[in-house]
């Protein structure tokens, strides 16, 4: 026994993969009008495994009188309905029963033996030596010579032997048992190892077509430990041309073995799929990591009991549902049966692409069967995915909307949304998108983007990206688009009126990001010279502007020396934008009996100011004025104007020379505006001598 086993383990791969010989059928003359069609083959599933492994299909009594009616006259005393034939005893062990042998036993005995104790049915063996050998039915089976009997289940006989066998298991009772543990053991019953996983049923398998590999192979998905068996036993699966030429031969590429156990198996016994359950299927991805599987099944030996379905995925179980949704429709079609035969159920698969199939678990007569085709489903996973679009509708802001789907999550998305490349919003893409939500069953509608981004005026590149939440997959760049924001600086207006040396400065301005007045800068001959708030009334400025109101209007006073002058007036923004600049007018300042002069500031030492200059006025010409000095609108000096400046003098003869500025303050280092006023007296004004930008060290 051990040696048995040793031997039987170095030909495990290779047992009995014949072709097949080309063999008629069980009676050459019979009526071929009631012959099965090729078209009824179905490679995944050539026997039921309640047919296949039915121990006590026939008692010795039936397989001896079928041998007989098959065989006939035997004309050398060796056939196998006349002959006798030795069978070795064997104990019980994970594939069979414990099997007592004999010397001189009939092929009946022999084969009711081996099938009772390994659980295969004698039908089987029978179709099988006919398969091999053509020892059951046919000229052959009347006159057997000993090398066919040899070799009469073909197991140890490889295609590479050419016809040879493996010694240890020749003879009829060896191969009939030898040939059946086999069929056993490529089922990895319990207390084996799980060797046999090629032709495992519940997943597609390639199978070729012909010990050639160039003739190609058929993807079969096997739906029984039955017909895997037989795969392994011969690995060929009939082509197109052995199967429109059943009871004769096909091309090159054709092998029969297979084809021809089915045909006869089903020409002797007559199996039949009509008992089997039936229905259709369909599979859609449902959700990250699901598919959502429909479709029916009905039993036609109990047409108003639930099915259950067994459900694979790339030929692994994921378990077993019940087919009873209502499916009206279904219930119509087949009268009797009811509606409660629908298929719709989530299977997890998780992503990539699947082969869902499904298996009807049979009630009654017939065997467990495929429920409709195979379906190929591609579950999305991996990097988020969506959509995006942008568009400005309010100046100074970008408004983002879209979606975006992480297909490995229900969870919403983290979006980061760019601006000319510069990150400019994070947030979550969980705004309500029922639309999303129907397309995409069962992520949910939280999907959507919905952000709105701060930009400056002008054309801009706007970019969203998904960030990846569960892995696997990246960030996911879910469109750009290019977007035309509206300024939100300031914008307005101005101009100057003059009244004497009186310079009134007059205008309007509104800031898009804000109703409140604006300040606005003044500038006088390129200084400086104060900030004023645009809040005067101005309500033609209101009724344009509803939004921001009446409240924008600019008014601002300046007493000038005479000359010209060149005022600027700029409008301080807020929030997005810039300072704008509305707008600069030059005005004629003419003689008055406001005083007249002018100065100028520079810092000749650290931590001081130097404000020198001159002032006369006209209504008193001798009269030292008082100037008042301002650092950044505070007052620092203040003190007549009475240095001597003989320059001055001699412009101004009757006025005399004590009509100089000469003012020393100390004053932090850093930029500073110095303004100078001259204090009027007698009629007339006080009088802006004139501003200067100082640095001081």
């Amino acid at each position: 026994m051990q040696k048995a086993i040793a031997v039987l383990s170095s030909v495990l791969a290779v047992a009995s993969i014949l072709v097949g010989f080309q063999i008629a059928g069980p009676q050459a003359s019979q009526d071929r009008a009631s012959a099965l069609s090729g078209s009824q083959f179905d490679p995944g599933n050539i026997i039921p495994d309640a047919e296949f492994y039915n121990g006590s299909g026939m008692n010795e009594s039936q397989i001896q009188t079928f041998l007989d009616a098959q065989i006939g006259t035997c004309s050398n005393s060796s056939c196998l309905n006349v002959g006798r034939f030795s069978l070795n005893s064997h104990g019980a062990d994970a594939m069979c029963n414990a099997v007592t042998g004999g010397s001189s036993l009939s092929a009946a005995q022999v084969i009711a033996r081996v099938g009772a104790a390994c659980g295969i049915n004698p039908k089987v063996i029978i179709v099988t030596l006919q398969k091999e050998q053509t020892l059951v039915n046919g000229s052959t089976a009347r006159g057997p010579s000993a090398g066919r009997l040899d070799r009469a289940m073909g197991y140890a006989c490889p295609d590479s032997a050419n016809g040879g066998c493996d010694p240890a298991y020749g003879g009829v009772g060896n191969q009939v048992y030898w040939a059946s543990w086999q069929w056993k053991r490529y089922g990895n019953p319990a207390g084996t190892s799980n060797y046999f996983t090629w032709f495992g049923p519940g997943a597609n398998r390639a199978v070729q077509y012909n010990p050639n590999a160039g003739c190609g192979t058929k993807t079969v998905y096997i739906q029984n430990k039955a017909t895997a068996a037989l795969y392994y036993y011969t690995p060929y699966t009939p082509n197109q041309a052995a199967l429109t030429n059943l009871y004769g031969t096909g091309d090159s590429c054709s092998a029969y073995g297979n084809r021809n156990f089915w045909r006869l198996y089903n020409d002797w016994f007559g199996v039949s799929t009509a008992d089997n359950p039936f229905g259709a299927i369909d599979a859609v991805q449902y959700g990250p990591g699901y598919v959502q599987v429909s479709g029916w099944a009905i039993d036609p030996n109990a047409k108003t009991q639930t099915v259950q379905v067994q459900w694979y995925s790339d030929g692994k179980l994921l378990g077993t549902l019940p087919a009873n949704a209502s499916r009206p429709d279904v219930g119509q079609q087949y009268a009797g049966a009811g509606n409660d035969h629908g298929i719709l159920s989530t299977l997890t698969v998780g992503g990539g692409t699947h082969s869902i199939c499904a298996v009807g678990i049979n009630v009654g007569s017939g065997s467990n069967a495929q429920i409709g085709s195979c379906r190929t489903v591609a579950v999305s996973t991996g990097s988020p995915f969506g959509g995006m679009d942008a568009s400005s509708t309010t100046a100074g802001k970008i408004t983002v909307n879209g979606w975006s789907i992480d297909p490995d999550t229900a969870a919403p998305v983290v979006v980061d949304v760019y601006v000319d490349d510069v990150l400019a919003s994070r947030s979550n893409a969980d705004a309500s998108r029922p639309d999303v939500a129907r397309h995409y069953v069962n992520y949910g509608d939280r999907h959507g983007i919905a952000t709105t981004v701060a930009a400056t005026g002008g054309t801009h590149q706007v970019c969203a990206y998904g960030l990846d939440m569960v892995a696997p997959g990246g960030p996911t760049r879910l469109g750009c688009a290019t977007v035309t924001v509206a300024d939100t600086s300031p914008f307005g207006g101005m101009d100057v009126t003059t009244s004497g040396s009186t310079a009134t400065v007059n205008g309007w301005t509104i800031d898009p990001d804000t109703a409140a007045p604006l300040q606005v800068r003044v500038a006088v001959d390129g200084v400086q010279v104060g900030t004023s708030t645009a809040n005067s009334l101005r309500s033609d400025v209101g009724r344009v502007y509803p939004a921001a109101g009446p409240n924008h209007g600019i008014n601002a006073v300046y007493d000038l020396t005479p000359g010209s002058h060149t005022i600027c007036v700029t409008a301080v923004n807020v929030a997005g934008g810039s300072d704008t600049a509305l707008g600069c007018s030059t005005v004629t300042i003419a003689a008055s009996s406001s005083p007249s002069g002018g100065m100028d500031a520079a810092s000749p030492a650290a931590g001081r100011v130097q404000v020198n200059g001159w002032t006369i006025d006209p209504d008193q010409q001798t009269t030292a004025l008082r100037v008042d000095t301002y650092l950044d609108g505070a007052g620092v000096a203040s003190g007549p104007a009475n240095a001597a400046r003989s320059d001055i003098a001699r412009v101004f003869p009757a006025a005399g020379a004590a009509h100089g500025i000469n003012q020393s303050f100390t004053a932090r280092a850093g930029s500073h505006t110095v303004c100078s006023y001259a204090i009027n007296v007698g009629a007339g004004k006080n009088v802006l001598l004139g501003c200067q930008a100082v640095t001081v060290r």
